[in-house]
């Protein structure tokens, strides 16, 4: 049985890294259309839209067309949100991943590699509002390989990482459609700090929110 392998990236690594994280962000449309579909004033937009149909036209079939042609809007505007982030962080970071994480002091990107095939990413960079702490960024693993312990490897690899350069915990944020991966952080001994709303105003009209989390690892020295 082939052997899960966690290591630094490496350029060949650029496409398959890419590839995972797109399809990993494209994954979150559909949950993330239900929030929207769930939120009170999206609620009230599709009633109305029908009911003043309804009575307007004496049609039933006007308002369902309606209807149905707002979802779809709808729908589009998720995928546009998340089409927009994926280029933004392929620009901001994946288009040159050894300049930003592999040249930079308290910096690392790492691969998980199984059966000589890239399935897993992870990285760190020191975060901007807590001098004292590393951020978690880009984990993500390829849909056919979950379940493997990988994504808990990964995260395990950044740990590490950080308390062998000193500092005090790890922090990341994740959206509120992610529950796996909520349920994985929290596993592992993260805390969830606060949650806000994403700032792009397509984001606030889909009432969007990122949590942050922190993994305290000076209380887990104690512990041990």
């Amino acid at each position: 049985m082939a052997s899960i392998q966690i290591r630094k990236y490496k350029d060949d690594d650029a496409k398959a890294v890419k590839e995972i994280f797109t399809l990993g962000m494209s994954e979150h449309v559909p949950s993330s259309f239900m929030h929207l579909l769930k939120q009170p004033p999206t609620q009230m937009v599709l009633m109305c839209t029908f009911c003043a149909l309804l009575t307007s036209s004496k049609s039933f079939l006007l308002p369902v067309l309606a209807v149905t042609l707002l979802l779809a809007a709808a729908r589009q505007l998720v995928v546009y949100m998340f089409n927009k982030y994926i280029d933004t962080s392929l620009k901001k970071d994946l288009d040159n991943i050894t300049d930003t994480y592999l040249t930079q002091k308290d910096s690392c990107f790492w691969v998980a590699e199984y059966d000589g095939r890239v399935v897993g990413t992870v990285a760190c960079l020191p975060n901007e509002n807590a001098p004292g702490c590393l951020e978690l960024k880009r984990a993500s693993v390829h849909r056919s390989h979950r379940r493997m312990g990988i994504a808990k490897a990964l995260c395990q690899t950044v740990a590490d990482f950080t308390r062998d350069r000193g500092y005090a915990a790890v922090l990341l944020y994740t959206s509120t459609v992610q529950t796996d991966a909520q349920k994985l952080y929290e596993h592992m001994g993260y805390e969830k700090i606060r949650e806000f709303l994403v700032p792009e105003f397509i984001a606030k009209i889909m009432n969007f929110t990122l949590i942050e989390y922190r993994l305290d690892l000076q209380r887990d020295r104690k512990n041990n």
